[in-house]
């Protein structure tokens, strides 16, 4: 992980960032462009449990065939995919 100023504290809120940050709470801060997976913040285990607190977060089911892996690989992705996307 780098130092950046756009590295994302845990803040009360934020359930994605809260569900990862439990996950690996050793980690402080989560850069935006984290790899996720390779680091093993978010695994197979953990992904169906990930995938209920995201659609509890925007508000929308997630269909998954309509995502890839690569939609989860860091924050950034994520916030972009999910939060940032017209739906």
């Amino acid at each position: 992980m780098t130092d950046s100023a756009a590295a994302v504290p845990a803040r009360s809120g934020d359930l994605v960032l809260d569900f990862l940050m439990a996950r690996r709470p050793d980690l402080g801060v989560i850069d935006p462009d984290y790899d996720l997976i390779d680091n093993r913040v978010l695994d197979s285990l953990g992904f169906v449990n990930f995938l209920y607190v995201l659609e509890e977060q925007t508000g929308r089911e997630i269909s998954l065939d309509q995502v890839s892996p690569e939609d989860f690989r860091t924050l950034r992705r994520i916030r972009e995919r999910f939060f940032d996307a017209e739906q």
